[in-house]
C-alpha cells in the first residue's frame, strides 16, 4: 500500500469511528507508530483529521471524506441492526406511502420489513430498491437520476424534480452528521439536494442514525432539526439538549 492510499484509508477510519488511536492504526496497516504519526500530520495539514493525545478525531470543522456503502455497512453493524428494528414502528398502515433514503442503516431497515407489508415505496437507492423488490405486496417506484458509485443512489435534477412531485406519509432518512448548529448534513452537495427533497416530500421525517453521527458536521446541511419528527438511535446520551428536542417536538427512540 502506497503512503497516499494508507493515509486515505486512515482518514476514512477516523471519520467512520469518530476517534482512532495511533496503536489501532499501526496495527491496522502494519506500520510503526512513527509512520502513523507522520500520516496523521499530513492529514491534519489537509484538514481531514485533528490530532489528539494518542490518536486522531475527525476535523472539528467539516468532514471531507465520504465512506463507501460497503465500508459503512460493516461499521457499527449491531447498532444499525437495533436501529433498523426499532424504526419498523414508523411504517404506515397498509396502503400508506414512504420514501426511503440511501444508506447502510436504511438498507438494514428494508431487510427487516415483513413479507406481508403493504405500502407504496419510493427510493433513489439501488440497494434499497433491490430489497423492496423482494416484498410482493409493496408497490415500488424507483426514482430517476445519475447513480453515484459511492452510495449507489441516484442524484441530480431528475431525482429532485421527481421528488418534488411526490407527497408521502413517512420519509426514512440517513445522515452523516447531526448537530444543533448545522442540522443534518452530508459530504456531497448532490446527495444533500436529494436528501432535502426527501424531507420536503414527507409529512413525517424519521432519521435513522447511530450515536457516532451526533455532534458531527459534514460539509453540506440538508435539513434543520426542526424538520425532523423522530430520531431512532442506539444510545440515550446523545449530545443534543433534551430541552431542544422537546421544544422541537422530536421523538427520540433509543433502540
Amino acid at each position: 500500500m502506497y503512503a497516499e492510499e494508507r493515509q486515505q484509508a486512515a482518514a476514512r477510519l477516523v471519520l467512520t469511528r469518530g476517534r482512532v488511536s495511533v496503536t489501532e492504526l499501526a496495527e491496522e496497516f502494519d506500520v510503526t507508530s512513527e509512520t502513523v504519526r507522520r500520516d496523521l500530520g499530513v492529514l491534519e495539514r489537509m484538514r481531514l483529521v485533528r490530532r489528539v493525545h494518542g490518536g486522531a478525531v475527525p476535523a472539528a470543522s467539516l468532514s471531507a471524506i465520504e465512506s463507501g456503502l460497503d465500508e459503512r455497512d460493516v461499521t457499527r453493524s449491531r447498532e444499525k441492526e437495533r436501529i433498523a428494528l426499532a424504526a419498523q414502528r414508523f411504517l404506515p398502515d397498509d396502503g400508506g406511502t414512504v420514501v426511503i433514503d440511501a444508506g447502510s442503516t436504511t438498507g438494514r431497515f428494508v431487510t427487516l420489513i415483513g413479507p406481508g407489508a403493504t405500502f407504496v415505496a419510493f427510493t433513489h437507492a439501488l440497494p434499497i430498491a433491490a430489497g423492496l423488490a423482494l416484498l410482493p405486496e409493496v408497490d415500488l417506484h424507483l426514482l430517476p437520476g445519475r447513480v453515484r458509485h459511492t452510495t449507489q443512489a441516484a442524484v441530480g435534477s431528475p431525482t429532485t424534480e421527481a421528488l418534488d412531485r411526490v407527497r408521502v406519509d413517512v420519509a426514512f432518512l440517513g445522515t452523516n452528521g447531526i448537530s444543533a448548529e448545522h442540522g443534518l448534513s452530508t459530504p456531497d452537495p448532490e446527495e444533500a439536494a436529494v436528501k432535502a427533497a426527501l424531507v420536503r416530500a414527507a409529512r413525517v421525517v424519521v432519521v435513522l442514525a447511530d450515536s457516532s453521527k451526533f455532534a458531527r458536521d459534514a460539509t453540506v446541511s440538508f435539513a434543520d432539526l426542526a424538520d425532523v419528527d423522530a430520531i431512532v438511535t442506539d444510545a440515550a446520551d446523545v449530545p443534543l439538549p433534551r430541552a431542544l428536542l422537546e421544544d422541537l417536538g422530536i421523538e427520540l427512540v433509543v433502540a
